[in-house]
C-alpha cells in the first residue's frame, strides 16, 4: 500500500503479466478437467455432466482459450522454430511414456504435439503470414476452423452446409496426424492439425488486428501465482497428470 493506493504488481521486463496469467487460469482449468477425467475413467467415480454437453463445453473453452493465446503470442517472441521443436518433443515424450506404460490410455497427436507443429509451421511460413492484412488474415482463418471443425466427423461445413469426405481419405496414423483419422485411431488427448491450426493462425492475425499500442494495459498484473503458472506452463503440464493420480491415489488409500 503506498500514498493510501493499492499498487499492482508489473510482470517481468518486457512481459504481458495479464497473457501470463491468462494461461495460467486456463491452466488450473485444464487441471481440474482432467482430475474429473481420472475421477471418471482411473477410479470409477461417475459423472454423467461431465460426458455431457457441460463437460464437452468446459473441454471446449479451455482449448479453445489456449490455442488463440498460443497464435497469439507467437509475434511476442523470436524464438518460434525453437520453442515449437521444444514444445513438440515434449509432445512426443507424452507419446512414448503412455505407450510404454499406460497404452491403454495412450496420447497420440495431443495438444503438445498439435502446438509443436503449429508453432514450427508458423515459424516456416511467418514471411507469407507478414504479408498478409491482420484483419482478412483473422477472417480466413475463423472461416476454415468453422469450415474443417467437424472434420473428424467426415464432413466440411457447418449448419445444414455440409459435404461428405470420401472414406479413403481417412486411411492411416499418417492421415490422422492431418485430422482424417481411421475408425480403429485411439488416443485419450487428440488435436489435429486440422482444425485446430486455423484456430491458432486466428490467435496470430488477432494480435495484428489488436496492435501492440492498444496492449500495453495487459503489463499489469492482477494474480502474479497465475503469472507463474503461465510462464511455466509447459513444465507443469508435463507434471500435472502424474501429481493429481497421485494425489487421487493416496485419498483412495485414505477413504477406503
Amino acid at each position: 500500500m503506498k500514498n493510501g493506493h493499492t499498487t499492482r504488481q508489473k510482470a517481468p521486463a518486457g512481459r504481458y503479466a495479464l497473457l501470463d496469467e491468462l494461461r495460467g487460469l486456463d491452466l488450473v482449468s485444464m487441471m481440474l478437467y482432467h482430475a474429473c477425467w481420472d475421477m471418471m475413467f482411473l477410479f470409477g467415480i461417475w459423472m454423467d455432466w461431465y460426458i455431457g454437453w457441460p463437460g464437452r463445453l468446459w473441454q471446449q473453452s479451455i482449448c479453445w482459450v489456449f490455442i488463440l493465446l498460443s497464435g497469439f503470442c507467437v509475434p511476442l517472441g523470436h524464438r518460434t522454430l525453437k520453442r515449437g521443436a521444444q514444445v513438440f518433443a515434449a509432445g512426443a515424450l507424452v507419446t512414448v511414456v503412455t505407450l510404454v506404460f499406460m497404452p491403454e490410455d495412450r496420447v497420440v497427436f495431443g495438444v503438445l504435439t498439435f502446438l509443436g507443429s503449429a508453432m514450427l509451421l508458423t515459424g516456416v511460413l511467418e514471411p507469407l503470414l507478414k504479408k498478409i492484412p491482420p484483419a482478412a488474415g483473422l477472417a480466413v482463418s475463423a472461416v476454415l476452423f468453422a469450415l474443417t471443425y467437424h472434420l473428424d466427423e467426415r464432413w466440411l461445413g457447418f449448419g445444414g452446409l455440409r459435404l461428405a469426405l470420401p472414406d479413403a481419405w481417412y486411411a492411416n496414423y499418417f492421415t490422422a496426424f492431418f485430422g482424417f483419422l481411421p475408425f480403429d485411431f485411439y488416443s485419450t488427448d487428440y488435436f489435429a492439425l486440422l482444425p485446430w491450426l486455423f484456430l491458432f493462425w486466428a490467435g496470430y492475425f488477432l494480435h495484428g488486428v489488436v496492435g501492440r499500442a492498444r496492449m500495453e494495459p495487459l503489463r499489469r498484473s492482477v494474480c502474479p501465482a497465475l503469472g507463474w503458472m503461465g510462464r511455466h506452463s509447459l513444465l507443469l503440464y508435463l507434471l500435472h497428470q502424474p501429481v493429481i493420480y497421485g494425489v487421487l491415489s493416496a485419498a483412495a488409500v485414505l477413504f477406503a
